[in-house]
């Protein structure tokens, strides 16, 4: 199910009084409606992945994605060795049909993909011309290590304050794709070890949700069972206040060394599922993260390893 409503028009309900973090739902896809509001990438993996991105017809005939009328499944193939001259592991990249500048994105996930070799991620991009569009990293890791890291990589001169108000901790300041290795500027998501990966599957998952606007870029993430979640989230409102959100988990402030506005252009939302590469495939993580062998040979040679290596949406919100 895709809703589309008209922004306009909610907001001539709300009146002039309202301003500041109030939006209007914009979209809301569900189930089979992710299949009309993102196109499937059958392309070659950017990160180096042991990967290969299939196309919709494949990923429904081989059972890749599948939708009910309130959940959509993304997955890898759990069936198949590998040999070396094979090119990656059968899994799924899709990219919304829609760019977005300012907005505000909720996802409703009831379960992520797990295991060692794999990165799961939900990203914003614009993907030609990359990084002068900027990227915003909601949900990523690699090799099940919690706990979440949502991360900014931008073009030159972009760099982030230590002692913005969030819940979660800069491990790195410079959101420059140039330097060291292309890590950005990045927080994880301390306060809670549920964030990601086997241990977010065991609470049923909860909700992500990024706020972008031309002053700041935020990520909040709340468990399933968490009595503070707002209602507007959980609800799927059809307006939301981001004011009443609290503290997010992570804070990315316009700021002296970082116009917000002239690093981030119109993206897409994208949500896919690699395998090993640049970060989960780096021998020193590999092995830090008590992963067995090296990536590549784990990945190829156990298919069933990979049972649990599958996002479960329910929603994804998109405001205005």
């Amino acid at each position: 199910m895709k809703i589309v409503s008209s922004s306009l028009a909610l907001a001539s309900l709300v009146g002039p009084a309202l301003a500041g973090a109030i939006y209007t739902l914009n979209e809301c896809v569900r189930g089979e409606g992710f299949y009309d509001s993102f196109n499937f990438e059958n392309i070659t993996d950017p990160t180096k992945g042991r990967v290969t991105y299939v196309n919709r017809t494949t990923a429904e005939s081989l059972n890749l994605t599948y939708a009910t009328s309130d959940t959509f499944i993304l997955r890898a193939d759990d069936t198949t060795v590998l040999n070396v001259n094979d090119t990656g592991r059968n899994s799924v990249r899709i990219r919304s049909n829609q760019r977005h500048h300012e907005h505000v994105v909720v996802f409703d996930i009831q379960h992520m993909p797990e295991g060692c070799g794999t990165w799961p991620a939900i990203w914003e991009t614009k993907e030609s011309g990359w990084p002068a569009g900027g990227e915003i990293d909601i949900l990523e890791g690699a090799n099940n290590v919690v706990p979440n890291q949502s991360t900014l990589h931008t073009s030159h001169n972009c760099s982030m304050p230590n002692n913005t108000l969030q819940s979660g901790t800069f491990i790195t300041t410079n959101c420059d794709a140039s330097v060291a290795y292309n890590i950005g500027c990045a927080v994880k998501l301390t306060q809670d070890d549920n964030s990601f990966g086997p241990a977010f599957n065991n609470i049923g998952g909860g909700w992500y949700a990024m706020e972008r606007t031309l002053h700041y870029i935020k990520v909040w993430f709340w468990e399933r069972q968490d009595p503070f979640v707002p209602l507007d989230v959980s609800s799927g409102a059809w307006m939301i206040d981001t004011d009443n959100w609290g503290i997010p988990a992570a804070y990315f402030p316009n700021n002296t060394e970082c116009d917000i506005q002239s690093h981030f252009g119109a993206n897409n939302i994208i949500i896919d599922l690699t395998f090993c590469g640049s970060w989960a495939g780096n021998a020193a993580l590999y092995n830090a993260s008590g992963c067995p062998l090296d990536c590549e040979t784990y990945v190829n040679n156990n298919p069933t390893a990979f049972t649990n290596a599958y996002f479960q949406i329910s929603s994804m919100n998109v405001y205005k």
